[in-house]
């Protein structure tokens, strides 16, 4: 017999559907909606602090799923981008985007929100929205986190390890996500601001993406 929903570590598996938009909140920014969200950005533009920081203060609950965390459960065999983007790095990052919209489906059908960070960009259709919207749902909510040049590359320095890039990589990253901008999607230059006031700024952008989203 198929295990009661009292039942200790029963767990819903998403919905065969797409994720559906959520409902506007009746407070003051995204209150208690549950709902998915993409950050997007280059390399050093603070996704995965602004990410967490925003999931572990908001008042639901909510997960975090980085893109690139989920890449690097390849041990044996990792293909790292930064040696060439290939059939197989492009094989692993495919993979490592639909195990990352199947977790944000399974969170949502448990009653808890995910945001997931990528850096997304908007002239590259393998590196694009079209797989994140094919393996989440028009109900997710993508959001651009873009500060200038000088703070990226100042970011990017105190990396470590792959994570960290060139400083010429940098600039041809943040040169194609300058592309964002006229695309529809919101926007958030946090050069001058703290994690905690980005994290802020990214719930109200939310809040109003929820009210009036953005066609992508």
């Amino acid at each position: 017999m198929p295990p009661s929903r009292e039942t200790t570590g029963h767990i819903q598996l998403p919905p065969g559907g797409p994720v559906p938009l959520p409902a506007p909140p009746a407070e003051p920014g995204t209150g208690a909606a549950t709902l998915a969200v993409l950050l997007i950005g280059p390399a050093g533009a603070g996704k995965t602090t602004v990410a967490k920081l925003w999931a572990g203060r908001r008042r639901v609950p909510t997960a975090h799923v980085s893109l690139d965390d989920v890449r690097e459960w390849v041990c044996s065999g990792f293909a790292d981008p930064q040696a060439g983007w290939n059939d197989h790095s492009e094989a692993q990052y495919r993979l490592a985007r639909r195990t990352c919209g199947f977790a944000a489906r399974n969170f949502l059908a448990n009653g808890i929100s995910c945001i997931l960070d990528d850096a997304v960009f908007p002239d590259r259709p393998v590196v694009g929205l079209g797989g994140w919207k094919r393996h989440v749902g028009p109900g997710l909510l993508p959001v651009v986190l873009l500060p200038g040049l000088e703070v990226v590359l100042e970011r990017n320095a105190a990396r470590s390890g792959n994570r960290r890039l060139s400083d010429e990589e940098v600039a041809r990253i943040h040169g194609r996500m300058a592309g964002w901008y006229g695309s529809g999607l919101p926007i958030i230059d946090n050069s001058t601001y703290d994690v905690e006031t980005t994290a802020r700024v990214l719930d109200d952008v939310l809040a109003r993406s929820i009210a009036s989203p953005p066609a992508w």
